[in-house]
């Protein structure tokens, strides 16, 4: 199945009319014609059927046909507010195999020892819900806008909530140790210096549970994909 994404579909829309760069991707690449079937997605669960009316590779229109739910798979939420890593490409591909394996919300936080912080939100946006179609998935991961690691950590957060840091001599669980199934959480996931002293005993004062991915150091990309899988790992 070849997945395409538009947020602007309703269950009640009628016709959707492809801009002209999806339009030329499906009439002279992937070669639909009219009368084919094309797949939507509007990324809130709901799979839409759409048979091309107008096969133009400069305005592609198609008319819904029909649409169906699709539940989701996971009985969990998992919310990973992890600092953007230098290397942009790295930050990328931590996107893309999280929306792959199953995340549901994304927080870029600018942390104290944080190299980068400004973050282009709409190329990861891209990133994101090109990873959805690629997987078949049919819900959108959210994906927040970057945000001060203070004023994140002030916030309610009425979940499971978990910060993953370097710091020695105090006490830390792994995470699929502590997780509890079928839950809600929050977990932090710190730069590549890792989260200042400052920023460990603020998540403490708000009961966050330090936890272990671990004993080899991970860089950050690498340990925010670490907690999507041991989630995913404990659902199975």
């Amino acid at each position: 199945m070849q997945l395409f994404y538009n947020p602007d579909l309703k269950v009640t829309s009628k016709q959707i009319t492809f801009d002209k760069d999806e339009s030329r991707h499906i009439v002279r690449v992937l070669r639909k014609r009219e009368g084919d079937i094309l797949h939507i997605t509007n990324g809130e669960g709901f799979l839409f059927y759409a048979e091309i009316s107008i096969g133009s590779d400069k305005k592609c229109v198609a008319n819904i046909i029909k649409f169906e739910e699709k539940k989701r798979t996971r009985d969990y939420y998992l919310h990973v507010a992890i600092a953007p890593t230098k290397n942009n490409d790295r930050f990328e591909w931590f996107l893309e195999k999280a929306t792959e394996i199953g995340i549901d919300e994304i927080t870029p936080i600018i942390c104290d020892n944080s190299e980068r912080k400004i973050v282009k939100i709409d190329r990861l946006s891209r990133i994101v819900q090109s990873a959805m179609k690629q997987s078949l998935q049919f819900t959108l991961p959210k994906l927040n806008e970057p945000i001060k690691f203070s004023d994140f950590i002030t916030q309610n957060h009425n979940n499971e909530t978990f910060i993953a840091h370097c710091e020695e001599n105090m006490e830390k669980k792994l995470l699929k140790n502590i997780a509890t199934p079928n839950a809600s959480y929050t977990i932090l996931i710190g730069p590549e210096g890792d989260f200042s002293s400052q920023e460990i005993q603020q998540s403490l004062n708000k009961k966050f549970t330090p936890i272990s991915l671990g004993e080899n150091r991970l860089r950050t990309e690498t340990a925010g994909l670490s907690v999507v899988q041991s989630i995913a790992f404990i659902h199975q």
